[in-house]
């Protein structure tokens, strides 16, 4: 009977309108301005009796369920947390921002069935999707949805053919103590790009500002108390749509769940009266918003993350979904000893050869890299190839082995100079071992290891014959670690991303079922050594002035334009030493005898 006369008395309300008090806050860490837009005639209801919920929350977790030391805490903390919040309250929502189902061996061999599982016990509500969930095909996730115990949410994502929407909107979720959440799912648009193209091509990621007005529209007629926007679109300046795009266009958000741009938020961000949280990425951060509704319609909203560091010292593991991944580890070890070729030499990846110098395996790890995407030329660190390959039989876990990391491809627009000082960054510890060392693809360059910090490279050569231009715009592949900054690659940070590719250890071992062993010795694409300077023969004679250009000696000068090398000298007294002259600098040529 009282859920009957609640479900009456909501009814009465909506047909009142009664509108929601303001939002009222205890900490506004980032408020960002905005005007307020009205999108809807109708409000929210404001609840019957003093309640409060939470939304527990996770983002970016990349297929990373096992704990480790560049990972998170791993699902099974990550799943005792939520479930003990649960025993000591029930009205409590776990909620997922995106990319999730790809990104790890554990995940990849099974198309993210193996994930799915460990979400299906850990009990999540809902989540959306991101850009890396489709690196399987959108078919695929349509097929994991029939394995889920919970929905898929994207309101802005259509069939090009049909006009209908590619997952459900939104939900609607009753919590024990009567309150009706309403959350809806936004996806990058970014996402286009950011998968293979291919994975998306029968979809349009629509406008999410005019998709999450809809769906506010829809959840306020449908008359709930509170409206969650779970949202992979992120804060990063550099993307179209943001979350706080969102929350500044977008009236009626009480919270936005947020993903994609891997960003931590302790205590969350205030856009007017919308929350943003994110917990960063691997399962690194558990985030928990505590939620109090008042009967008279005011809104307390606080935001905290639980730590990998607090997990590790304070949290055991779920057995429940400990066992799971344990099944699956021994059953993806079935998988890893499929073999996908052979070698007849052995591929190098020791760490200390492939953190001071080009090998074997760095070469043909880049060359994968540029084959895949097509890009014009590729770099990765060093740091990331973990173990060689034996002369013999290769296998999946072999290749698993030297790139362990799930890290990903990804395609930026730079310039030449970023890249030159990419190089720079990479080659400035030598002879000395150092995790960013380059391998590289598509190009070649030398290097003086004598000279100072930041003037070392010389000679970039695309294998076109192209020397490297530092003012014109090139697309460079490199891993997803290093294109936000990793091991200082602080030139690649913040520059256009064009394209997301798989895991490099996908891409490896498809290079090698495909192609076979293409490289077993380097090709000579790093040079380290001082500069060497060759005459440059198209140098017109009997000028006045000559600037010194690379390639050019003194003798060189001489024989070209036919002026005695000690005559030269003469009328350049600031020439102490014929062996030593400088690109850019001018001498002075006497005229001709």
């Amino acid at each position: 009977m009282m859920k009957k006369f609640v479900k009456i008395l909501s009814a009465m309300m909506l047909l009142l309108v009664v509108a929601c008090g303001k939002t009222t806050k205890t900490d506004e860490p980032s408020k960002v301005a905005g005007d307020k837009v009205d999108v809807v005639a109708t409000e929210k209801l404001v609840v019957n009796e003093d309640v409060e919920f939470k939304v527990m929350h996770v983002n970016d977790i990349h297929g990373r369920v096992d704990a480790g030391k560049y990972d998170g805490m791993g699902l099974a903390r990550v799943s005792t947390m939520v479930k003990q919040t649960r025993a000591e309250d029930p009205n409590v929502l776990f909620l997922d921002a995106g990319d999730t189902i790809h990104g790890t061996v554990f995940a990849a061999l099974t198309k993210g069935a193996s994930v799915v599982r460990v979400m299906n016990e850990m009990g999540y509500d809902a989540m959306t999707t991101g850009n890396h969930d489709y690196n399987y095909g959108l078919d695929r996730i349509e097929k994991l949805q029939n394995t889920m115990n919970f929905p898929v949410l994207v309101s802005n994502l259509t069939y090009k053919d049909t006009g209908e929407k590619a997952f459900k909107p939104y939900t609607i979720k009753t919590l024990p103590n009567g309150v009706r959440v309403g959350i809806f799912g936004l996806a990058t648009p970014e996402t286009a790009y950011k998968t293979n193209p291919t994975n998306v091509e029968a979809v349009t990621f629509d406008d999410p500002i005019a998709s999450a007005k809809e769906s506010v529209t829809a959840l306020k007629a449908e008359g709930v108390n509170y409206i969650v926007a779970l949202s992979h679109l992120g804060v990063d300046e550099d993307s179209v749509y943001t979350s706080i795009k969102l929350a500044q266009e977008v009236d009626g958000i009480d919270l936005v769940v947020d993903g994609h741009s891997h960003t931590t938020l302790e205590e969350g961000m205030w856009v007017k009266d919308t929350l943003i949280v994110q917990s960063g990425f691997y399962d690194k951060n558990l985030g928990e918003v505590t939620i109090k509704l008042g009967k008279d319609g005011s809104k307390v909203e606080t935001a905290k993350l639980f730590t990998k560091e607090y997990a590790m010292e304070n949290v055991e593991e779920d057995p429940a979904v400990r066992a799971i991944i344990d099944e699956v580890n021994t059953e993806n070890e079935k998988i890893t000893s499929v073999v996908v070729g052979e070698t007849p030499v052995l591929l190098d990846g020791e760490r200390n050869d492939v953190r001071a110098g080009e090998t074997n395996l760095g070469d043909m790890i880049t060359e994968a890299m540029l084959t895949k995407t097509g890009a014009e030329g590729v770099i990765t660190n060093g740091g990331g190839i973990r173990a060689s390959i034996q002369k013999g039989t290769i296998t999946r876990g072999d290749v698993i082995s030297v790139l362990p990391f799930g890290n990903y491809v990804v395609v930026k627009e730079i310039t030449g100079q970023d890249l030159k000082d990419a190089i720079e960054n990479g080659v400035q510890s030598y002879p000395d071992a150092r995790g960013a060392f380059p391998h590289v693809a598509g190009f070649t360059f030398k290097f003086d290891p004598m000279k100072e910090v930041g003037n070392k490279v010389y000679d970039v050569t695309f294998n076109n014959g192209e020397k490297l231009d530092l003012t014109r715009t090139y697309k460079i592949a490199t891993n997803d670690f290093m294109a936000v900054g990793g091991d200082k690659y602080a030139s690649l940070k913040g520059k256009k991303t064009v394209n997301e590719y798989e895991s490099i250890e996908e891409i490896l071992g498809e290079y090698i079922k495909t192609n076979g062993i293409t490289h077993t010795t380097v090709d000579g694409r790093v040079f380290a050594g001082k500069e060497e300077i060759t005459a440059n023969m198209d140098k017109k004679s009997n000028d006045s002035v000559y600037t010194v250009e690379s390639g050019d000696t003194l003798r060189a000068i001489s024989e070209k334009t036919g002026i005695d090398m000690d005559t030269i000298l003469k009328e350049n007294k600031k020439i102490t030493n014929p062996d030593i002259i400088f690109i850019g600098e001018k001498i002075a040529l006497p005229k001709a005898n």
